[in-house]
């Protein structure tokens, strides 16, 4: 896509056109930081956070998983998922095993208490998911979530 010199700089924050409400980072965290505390609130309620709602919600899609393969979804340091896994294992939402092919590796499978966990906050948080993409049909939010995973992996290992 080429965009105009003088229009692309309004997106480099480095550049005197700079305005950050053309910045795609702009709103990405002003999303993020909203989105972040709605779910905080809709959890709260349920007696759930954000840390385990992703956790259980990458088990779900994934099954059976080590806590790297979590943190590698979560986009968390291993140390701070760790943590919260054996957190959840005394919560009874996951159990936790030794690999049989790596006894380095911890292997992570939901529980059916985590189960019933992911129907409670499918309950709590379904207004909130609808209420975020109204307005847009499905095609726009299938084109935003491209749009995202390109920028995501253009910042693999900068």
């Amino acid at each position: 896509m080429n965009i105009p010199k003088k229009r692309r700089n309004r997106y480099d924050p480095a550049s005197d056109e700079f305005c950050k409400e053309e910045f795609p980072f702009y709103w990405l965290a002003r999303v993020h930081g909203r989105y972040t505390q709605s779910m905080e609130r809709v959890l709260k309620k349920i007696d759930l956070d954000i840390p385990r709602w992703r956790v259980l919600w990458i088990l779900k899609e994934n099954g059976e998983s080590s806590i790297s393969e979590i943190s590698t979804h979560a986009i968390a340091k291993l140390s701070t998922i760790t943590k919260i896994v054996y957190r959840m294992k005394d919560d009874g939402l996951v159990d936790t095993a030794t690999s049989t092919e790596d006894g380095r590796v911890t292997r992570v499978c939901i529980t059916a208490h985590g189960l019933a966990n992911i129907e409670r906050m499918q309950g709590a948080t379904r207004e909130l998911f609808k209420r975020s993409f109204t307005g847009l049909t499905e095609a726009q939010i299938q084109r935003l979530s491209r749009l995202l995973e390109t920028v995501f992996h253009n910042l693999e290992d900068f």
